[in-house]
């Protein structure tokens, strides 16, 4: 099963790795990145790990 992935968790992420490339990366965006697959997870039946993985794959490994 693929795993889905929202435009807004996508934003959310490119944000995140900006600030995290640039050194720049705050606890409240750590923080609520994490809460949004937290939420997406546990709202679309998914398994969080899953989705973070996907997540993480999506915006840092674009090809």
């Amino acid at each position: 099963m693929a795993i889905e992935l929202t435009d807004a968790l996508i934003a959310l992420e490119q944000r995140t790795w900006a600030e995290q490339q640039a050194g720049a990366l705050t606890v409240p965006t750590a923080a609520a990145v994490q809460a949004a697959v937290t939420a997406h997870a546990a709202d679309t039946g998914q398994n969080r790990y899953q989705v973070e993985k996907a997540l993480k794959a999506a915006v840092r490994h674009r090809e």
